[in-house]
């Protein structure tokens, strides 16, 4: 170099070093390189606020560094486990209905029932899919959609948040609105990736459909997740919500605008069309699960009709009532 430094001696250097000013910065970074020139190596515990010196030292750092792909590959990697299941037979519902009071239970939104379920008629509109998420053929979480396409359709957000979407509605935006997203307690404790795997069916229904905007319901508590993970802004402070005693808010996802960071975000939710066809390709699984139709091979007249019926603005508009949350 254009210039010789006597570099510290090595017992010198293993002395700590509190980084507190600029001097003390530059006289690391020095030390730092002439450790490098003489083929040694650091590692900077800045929560210590002191230097150490060694090879182990920074191989253990650099170890417990995450990498920004791992989180990613959990999901993957679990994914290998979880199956997604129409829940369109009596059975299958019933399963749901059940889960889906433990959950509420547990974390103290509804009151104690006898029967053991929570149900309400919004599983039986024609734009409901209900969807059951397995692990290792257990059930482990929950997930229900509701297709808006028109405003004389039903659903828990167009219910309670009716001005703020109806006139979205009458704007032509198509619209999904994913409730009931609950989880097996000990699943998701086993499991903390749980929730991202739960969602994929709510974002491969935005592509199936081409839906513009996403329905985000929520605690008020609960709003930085989806904020976070799905870029959505709040559009309406918590207000009383079908069945439940904890008010509840709205935010909305502009899926149009916001698909791509979505996915990049989240990649393990990319899906191929044959998959996003087994889930929706036969139509709402209430109209299945009247019609006994478990699988598109017995029924393959019935799921074209289903696709017919629910295509446009032309679906039979269902008996007006000021709410159906507790009709069940």
């Amino acid at each position: 170099m254009g210039c010789r430094m006597n570099a510290p001696q090595p017992a010198a250097i293993t002395k700590a070093l509190t980084i507190r000013q600029r001097s003390t910065r530059r006289l690391v970074n020095f030390l730092l390189m002439c450790a490098l020139l003489r083929g040694e190596s650091f590692s900077i515990q800045m929560r210590m606020g002191s230097v150490q010196r060694g090879p182990k030292m920074l191989s253990r750092a650099q170890s417990k560094v995450p990498s920004p792909s791992s989180f990613a590959e959990r999901i993957g990697d679990l994914l290998e486990h979880v199956e997604y299941r129409r829940m369109e037979t009596e059975a299958d519902l019933d399963a749901v209905l059940r889960l889906r009071y433990q959950a509420y239970l547990k974390e103290g939104a509804v009151s104690p029932s006898e029967l053991g379920k929570l149900e309400d008629a919004f599983d039986e509109v024609d734009n409901v899919y209900n969807f059951g998420i397995f692990i290792d053929g257990k059930l482990a979480s929950a997930l229900r959609l509701h297709r808006l396409c028109h405003a004389r359709q039903k659903s828990p957000a167009l219910e309670t948040f009716g001005d703020v979407l109806v006139p979205r509605v009458q704007d032509c935006k198509l619209i999904i609105d994913p409730n009931r997203f609950v989880a097996n307690y000990e699943l998701a404790r086993l499991y903390p990736e749980l929730p991202y795997v739960t969602l994929k069916p709510a974002y491969l229904a935005c592509v199936h459909f081409g839906i513009d905007l996403v329905t985000i319901t929520v605690r008020l508590e609960h709003q930085a997740f989806y904020r976070r993970g799905l870029f959505a802004y709040p559009v309406c402070p918590p207000r009383p919500y079908p069945l439940l005693s904890k008010p509840i808010s709205l935010l909305l996802v502009d899926f149009v605008r916001d698909a791509d960071r979505i996915l990049h975000r989240h990649p393990y939710w990319a899906a191929s069309e044959s998959e996003r066809e087994a889930l929706f390709g036969k139509g709402p699984t209430s109209m299945c699960l009247r019609s006994n139709a478990v699988t598109v091979a017995s029924a393959p007249a019935f799921g074209e009709a289903i696709r017919r019926a629910t295509a446009g603005p032309s679906l039979r508009p269902l008996t007006a009532s000021p709410s159906i949350a507790a009709v069940r």
